[in-house]
């Protein structure tokens, strides 16, 4: 292990225990998200939040919670040079074996969606990594989410899409047999993220994107920005939008879809 790994594998486990390394295991525990035997495809983007969850499966694979194998796969969807050499560079300096595979996908996103270039890049490119996750006899896909996508997507979907809906720790692959997406740092704090990164004076990727008509959703920015505003006079309330989906009182709701089959709790009467 080269020096820079070993730097920002003893932050992980002794300056950030608390607030990284112990809510990766907490995750893993509380959601049983891993179990003996499984093969895991640990998704690299080459952006932080990635990262840091291949360096803490890193350290899983040195101290295993159960015994599991892991590959470490990313795809090259068309970045730049500049951002391919970023995500190699970066993978060798935190001792991740990381495996690049080729698409085209950026190509294909410019060419069929400019009205949703983000949504049908991200559908495009997890089942790419999905396919690729099975080819290697994979059984689990784990993706690089934290707390902060999970509180920041619950209330987009609420105040856009008029749905009480959220990133969930663990769920079956709705086109890939035997397969289960993950996300391990669902209890991992964004701005630790950021701390660890600066830290250890790593540069990394944002989503590498080379699609012309592309940005960052402009709603996921403002609702980042609300939750944040109002947790400058309300401490609590992004712990308690998590807590939220944990929370759902099926007795207070007017009504549910389940299966894709909707209900009401007055449709008999």
């Amino acid at each position: 292990m080269n020096q820079l790994a070993q730097a920002f594998q003893r932050d992980m486990i002794k300056t950030y225990r608390k607030t990284i390394w112990s809510k990766f295991i907490k995750a893993i525990k509380e959601y049983r998200l891993l179990e003996s035997g499984d093969t895991v495809a640990v998704a690299v983007s080459g952006g932080k939040d990635s990262l840091l969850m291949a360096a803490l499966f890193r350290e899983l694979e040195r101290h295993p919670v159960v015994p599991i194998k892991v590959h470490y796969i990313a795809m090259d969807p068309g970045y730049s040079d500049h951002s391919l050499a970023r995500l190699k560079e970066n993978a060798q300096a935190l001792d991740i074996p990381l495996v690049i595979r080729e698409s085209n996908i950026f190509h294909v996103v410019e060419r069929i969606a400019n009205d949703y270039p983000c949504y049908m890049c991200a559908r495009m490119r997890r089942g790419f990594l999905y396919s690729a996750a099975q080819e290697l006899g994979c059984n689990k896909l784990a993706l690089g989410h934290h707390y902060d996508d999970i509180i920041e997507t619950t209330m987009m979907s609420i105040l856009f899409s008029g749905q009480v809906r959220t990133m969930i720790p663990k769920l079956p692959s709705e086109n890939f047999d035997n397969m289960e997406l993950i996300r391990p740092m669902s209890m991992v704090r964004e701005s630790e993220i950021i701390k660890i990164m600066k830290n250890n004076q790593i540069e990394t990727m944002n989503c590498g994107c080379e699609i012309q008509v592309c940005s960052t959703s402009s709603k996921r920015q403002l609702v980042k920005k609300w939750i944040q505003d109002l947790a400058k006079d309300y401490p609590d309330i992004e712990q308690n939008i998590y807590k939220a989906t944990e929370n759902v009182d099926m007795d207070g709701i007017i009504g549910w879809i389940r299966n894709g089959e909707r209900k009401s709790r007055y449709q008999d009467e």
